[in-house]
């Protein structure tokens, strides 16, 4: 296929509508859903207590079960994993739009969890493998960027005023109809993948590391440490199990590449810092500036444009100088964007400062994501592509989980919330910073690896050249 943004032809263009309205849609719901926490719970008769569960309950089967689906779309098709994704978040939404209890309710998010795992890096992998690498690629996947950040900010938006003016059900209701229309057009302009002859599921690779996952997830959520030591020695287990499988679920060769290891690292402090920042700065907005869900929205959707514009140029950023320099950059854009953050105080004449460093950071923070992905499924072949899309939505999903216990969990060492916030954002800035050395050094070229380790011993032995002729 061509790698010229301008020779698309008619029918790639129907499956990027398809494949870019899925994931579209599923950012929107998930907004939307944030968003309508309270009356949703309210709805079912479910207490305060019970609403981190609504989004816990998504979250743990999305974050758990993304990288098997990614593999087992490998394996037995990343069509037949699409559609069927797509018919369980049908049936869940339906479940969770008629729901009159709190277990039908979770049963239902439990269901779009698992819908989420199935749907996302099989339709990554639908297009990394539909637009082969270079310009195409990278500008299809900055598109996909720019709607995954407009579907966020629209849900944010609009979501306070629909399910106002409706009621909460149709918070779930909406992606029923978007959803059967991409189920009838997907037979008719996406192939299935061509399947590998006679390959083993890992069915012992699949157990461990999803158990490992769920297990380290939930520890995180529920601040369990049981669950952690579970979970790292059934993650322990995996890597075991991998080292030794004649057919493993996840090659570690894959993951010793700099490509995968450093770009998914990347990914995991973009979505967990910036996730953790929006939390936070929620926090701020409402409870320190008092000001209300709505306004709030407000003044997240402003910024939420540049979000989409990185989207629509981080393609033409990586074609012109890498995805090393631009990754690394714009994750440095996101940390000094939430560097102002962290002086702010008790006055609403704060968001003279708030606003642009959202703006700025939102920007960085997409380019990242973009060439993130781009990083992380680059150099594979086709047959790998549900793997290595499996990975980065794994990195994602599981990033976007963990990110606001943890920083939850700094900022409450504070007795006063806003010093608690402070602390948060300054773990966050670091942490952020810190990591842009570590991609860059990371995602060094082979040569200059070489030429560093080379160099390494040749200044030993000046060294002892120099110590003899001293003596």
């Amino acid at each position: 296929m061509s790698t010229s943004p301008s020779l698309i032809s008619g029918r790639q263009r129907v499956i990027l509508l398809v494949l870019l309205g899925a994931g579209f849609m599923l950012s929107v719901d998930f907004s939307i859903l944030n968003v309508a926490l309270p009356e949703v719970g309210a709805g079912v008769g479910m207490g305060l207590t019970g609403l981190p569960w609504i989004t816990s309950a998504y979250a743990l089967p999305a974050a758990g079960f993304t990288l098997l689906f990614g593999r087992l779309a490998d394996l037995f098709g990343r069509r037949r994993l699409f559609m069927s994704g797509m018919i369980l978040l049908t049936l869940a939404s339906l479940l969770g739009g008629f729901a009159t209890t709190p277990d039908m309710l979770l049963t239902a998010r439990v269901l779009q969890g698992f819908a989420t795992a199935m749907t996302i890096p099989a339709s990554l992998s639908l297009l990394t493998t539909t637009f082969t690498e270079g310009a195409t690629r990278d500008r299809v996947l900055g598109f996909n960027g720019a709607l995954l950040s407009a579907g966020f900010t629209i849900g944010a938006l609009v979501g306070g005023s629909l399910v106002s003016l409706l009621s909460w059900q149709a918070a779930f209701f909406i992606n029923v109809p978007v959803a059967l229309v991409i189920l009838l057009l997907t037979p008719f302009v996406i192939s299935e993948s061509r399947l590998p002859d006679r390959v083993k599921l890992d069915l012992p690779g699949a157990v461990t590391v999803t158990g490992g996952l769920l297990a380290v997830i939930y520890a995180v959520i529920e601040r369990n440490l049981p669950s952690a030591v579970i979970g790292v020695l059934l993650l322990a287990a995996f890597w075991m199990i991998e080292l030794r499988s004649p057919a493993p679920l996840v090659p570690v060769r894959i993951l010793k590449r700099p490509t995968v290891k450093w770009g998914n690292y990347a990914g995991f402090v973009v979505f967990t810092m910036e996730t953790a920042m929006i939390f936070l700065t929620t926090l701020y907005l409402q409870q320190t500036l008092g000001f209300s869900p709505l306004v709030t929205g407000l003044i997240f959707g402003v910024p939420g444009l540049a979000a989409v514009a990185a989207g629509v140029i981080a393609g033409r950023f990586i074609g012109r100088f890498g995805t090393r320099k631009v990754l690394t950059l714009g994750l440095a854009v996101q940390g000094l964007a939430t560097l102002p953050l962290v002086f702010l105080g008790a006055d609403r004449m704060a968001l003279v400062v708030l606003i642009p460093a959202l703006f700025i950071g939102f920007f960085g923070h997409v380019t990242c994501i973009v060439a993130y992905t781009v990083t992380g499924t680059s150099g594979l072949p086709d047959e790998e592509q549900g793997l290595a899309t499996g990975l980065t939505s794994m990195t994602q999903q599981v990033a976007i989980t963990v990110g606001i216990p943890i920083l939850s969990a700094v900022a409450a060492t504070r007795s006063v919330e806003l010093t608690g916030i402070h602390l948060a954002l300054s773990v966050n800035v670091a942490v952020t910073l810190l990591s842009v050395v570590l991609v860059w050094f990371g995602l060094r070229p082979r040569g200059e690896r070489r030429t560093v380790a080379a160099a390494v011993p040749a200044w030993k032995e000046a060294e002892k050249e120099v110590a003899a002729a001293s003596d």
